[in-house]
């Protein structure tokens, strides 16, 4: 499967900039899937939620934080592959702004 190769250790923690050039987070955490025999990054996993789940933590996490009183849950985004710029491995950047991601993958 012919695609762009990038080490992920460049990419986690990168500050991601949707196409208005607005702050959107930092990519903490990917998801892959094996496909005709090779492993392909199909989505970028952005913000607070994502850390916890880097950990899989997330209902620890979750627990933790309502222990503390919160009632409101840390949001993260899913960034479908198709839609992160990676030309820059170094300032990864959304084709589409931070509103229309949010539409396009119903994470409002």
């Amino acid at each position: 499967m012919a695609g762009q190769e990038v080490h992920l250790e460049q990419l986690l923690g990168k500050r991601v900039t949707d196409s208005l050039g607005q702050h959107v987070g930092h990519i903490q955490e990917v998801r892959a899937e094996q496909q005709e025999g090779e492993w392909v990054i199909v989505e970028y996993l952005v913000g607070i939620a994502a850390i916890v789940e880097r950990f899989s933590a997330w209902n620890l996490g979750i627990s933790f934080l309502r222990l503390l009183g919160s009632h409101k849950l840390p949001t993260g985004l899913h960034i479908p592959w198709q839609q992160l710029d990676l030309s820059d491995p170094m300032h990864p950047q959304l084709h589409c702004t931070l509103a229309e991601l949010k539409r396009m993958t119903n994470q409002l």
